[in-house]
């Protein structure tokens, strides 16, 4: 047989194979929507084929014809991280352990808490807008933003607003990014604080991975450079360490150290930002992420496992009253509630933080975008999708039961009766009624699948206390690469007020801007709470990917690829109509809370959110009219005198060679 036969024959199998995941990926769908089957309750294990079936299509043909007719990447285009290399912050890094860094500051709350509040919709919405927004609409927005700023040499989306839109949009963008990522970190360091207050074990394990990832840094890039296997091998064996010992660490003499109430939570948490914020990305952040990133697929892989292995039945219905408003959870209709609650699993504007902060300079290969923007995006829907499993497969009274303050009467009369709760109080060894906020109830539904895995049944508690440390994990993560980028913005623009401040290694500018990032979400944390803090994370986080959408769509037009337009431009006006619809709903509850609060304080609570709210919708107002502008200006009056066009063209000639983040690279 010819090679040219056996290419041929090759080619011809790999399409039957892609044929067959299209096929198995749609019967699954089919089963989960209800087509087929209608009057079974469904099993969760048709929801993991299908989201595996339609994530792995996706990857091999919609993020292939991006990387290639859109964005046109190149491996010969010299990246920011080898162009402007310092070592602090621009620092080419190899793709996996820039994966493993850019999955975990992305994954953060969102694709817990998110899908595990808005189950109360029934499992069905949710599950439809992660399965189609992470592919068509969140993969998308986060690999055009960090196309962008790899051709922008690493700036932040601000910058690459001001250049692509115009200095109008560019500035409100800015005050827009600034306003947002102080609202989410203080929005994802609650959660922290609030699943740690008081949880030694978890605590414990969390503090410890830090010096873990010291250890790693100094490994690969001062002791063993490039011996990857060896420290990931030695970092994921000392964090299994951490996670047993943690068990240990209540009624010790350790107890007092690691049992922190809240503010002492808050204060740890700040200080472990600022110093992130401050050391080189290769010592402490890079590593850790890394090192938190095996720890958060190897769990959601033991979900998937579990899933598997289990076969749970999902207990919540398709669709509930609820849709209509009126739910004990949230207040609000399906529409456009539930698309801002779920504000990571589908598309998150944060994601666009870290793709124009940290990632683009670490950057060692354009090649690498697709694995790194589009894959990662993926990952976190296939987070999200266990995480509503989680929800769906508790019975409904007893989801209700853990999430509100209502009494057991209360929620039978809605229509659902309280199940096994007070069962599954026991089996964890802590009374789970009454904790809304997601996070127990997406712990109670990992340990139940975990816990049901056969010789498992006996560590429920254990499966219980590792499921709370593995949120908090996942979160703060976010905070420490999110306090970095919001360095990186404050820095430029405080750089229009005094010049010294935008020069990347002037120390003194690093750490008083740090120090301003670190007071700003750490006082916000300190006075709020998840009602006043988390509805306007979600409005102002989906805001802004609808910002990004949009510059990433000047940013494609401006490249003279008016006809791929249409991939950025159609979920942008999705998440523009659903976010401004929220926001909109959103001030009239505010407003109208305050009138019926009867106190001072929280009258001025309510009133402020209020308009920060329609700050942020008016600050999106802005951007979103000049950026219709300079579309006009470059579609219909042809003018396209684009600031940064000598970026694209920057290209190398020959192989290279170059010592890349954590590993020896050779190309």
């Amino acid at each position: 047989m010819t090679a040219g036969k056996m290419q041929e024959n090759y080619s011809a199998l790999k399409s039957i194979l892609w044929l067959l995941v299209c096929l198995v990926g749609a019967g699954a769908l089919a089963v989960v929507v209800g087509v087929v089957r209608p009057q079974e309750k469904v099993n969760a294990l048709w929801m993991v084929t299908a989201t595996a079936c339609l994530y792995l299509v996706t990857y091999r043909f919609y993020a292939a014809f991006l990387a290639a007719k859109v964005f046109a990447l190149s491996g010969s285009r010299v990246t920011p991280a080898h162009r402007m290399r310092d070592g602090v912050d621009y620092h080419p890094t190899n793709r996996y352990v820039l994966f493993g860094h850019h999955f975990a500051a992305v994954a953060g709350a969102g694709p817990l808490i998110g899908p595990m509040l808005a189950a109360q919709f029934g499992y069905l919405p949710g599950y439809l807008w992660m399965l189609v927004g992470a592919a068509l609409a969140g993969a998308v927005h986060d690999m055009v933003i960090l196309v962008a700023s790899v051709r922008h040499n690493g700036r932040s989306l601000a910058q690459i607003a001001k250049n692509e839109v115009g200095p109008v949009g560019g500035i409100a963008a800015s005050f827009a990014v600034i306003f947002i990522i102080i609202v989410a970190l203080s929005g994802l360091g609650l959660a922290v604080v609030n699943a740690l207050s008081h949880s030694c074990w978890g605590t414990f394990t969390i503090a410890l991975s830090i010096p873990i990832a010291f250890f790693m840094g100094v490994y690969l890039y001062k002791i063993r450079i490039g011996k990857i296997g060896e420290v990931s091998a030695i970092g994921v064996t000392l964090l299994l360490i951490a996670v047993i010992c943690g068990r240990y660490i209540p009624g010790s003499f350790l107890e007092p150290v690691f049992n922190l109430p809240r503010n002492g939570l808050i204060l740890s948490m700040a200080l472990y930002g600022l110093v992130a914020s401050i050391l080189p990305v290769w010592l402490l952040l890079c590593p850790r992420d890394y090192l938190s990133t095996y720890m958060k697929i190897g769990t959601v892989l033991l979900l998937a496992v579990g899933v598997t292995v289990i076969a749970p039945t999902v207990q919540m219905p398709a669709v509930t009253e609820f849709v209509h408003g009126g739910g004990p959870i949230i207040p609000g209709k399906l529409f456009p509630f539930m698309f801002i609650t779920i504000a990571c699993g589908a598309i998150s504007g944060f994601h666009a933080l870290i793709a124009s902060g940290t990632t683009p300079k670490m950057i060692n290969s354009e090649n690498d975008i697709k694995l790194i923007g589009f894959g990662a995006m993926l990952v976190e829907g296939c987070v999200s999708i266990m995480a509503l499993i989680a929800a769906t497969i508790l019975v409904p009274g007893d989801y209700f039961a853990i999430n509100t303050n209502l009494s057991f009467d209360q929620i039978a009369a809605l229509g659902y009766p309280v199940g096994r709760v007070t069962e599954l109080s026991k089996m964890v060894e802590v009374d789970i009624v009454g904790r809304p906020g997601g996070a127990v109830s997406l712990a109670v539904g990992m340990a139940s699948i975990l816990g049901s895995i056969p010789g498992m049944k006996g560590l429920m508690p254990y499966w219980y206390n590792f499921a709370l440390m593995f949120e908090a994990l996942f979160i703060l993560t976010t905070v420490d690469t999110g306090t970095r980028v919001a360095r990186f913005l404050v820095q430029e623009l405080g750089s229009y007020v005094y010049k010294p401040l935008g020069r990347q290694r002037w120390m003194p500018g690093i750490i008083l801007t740090s120090f301003m990032v670190v007071g700003a979400w750490g006082y916000l944390i300190y006075s709020g709470s998840i009602s006043t803090i988390w509805p306007m994370f979600g409005v102002a986080n989906q805001l802004l990917a609808a910002i990004a959408l949009g510059v990433g769509t000047t940013f494609i037009i401006r490249m003279g690829k008016l006809k791929y337009a249409w991939v950025t431009f159609i979920p942008m006006v999705f998440m523009f109509l659903t976010t401004f619809t929220a926001a909109y709903q959103l001030i009239g509850i505010y407003w109208s809370k305050a009138a019926k609060a009867t106190a001072a304080g929280e009258i001025f609570s309510l009133k402020l959110d209020a308009m920060l709210v329609g700050l942020m919708g008016l600050l999106a107002i802005i951007v979103l009219l000049d950026m219709l502008y300079r579309w006009y200006v470059v579609v219909v009056l042809k003018k396209n005198d684009r600031p940064d066009a000598g970026d694209d063209e920057r290209l190398a000639g020959g192989p290279r060679e170059a010592k890349v983040g954590l590993v020896e690279v050779k190309e």
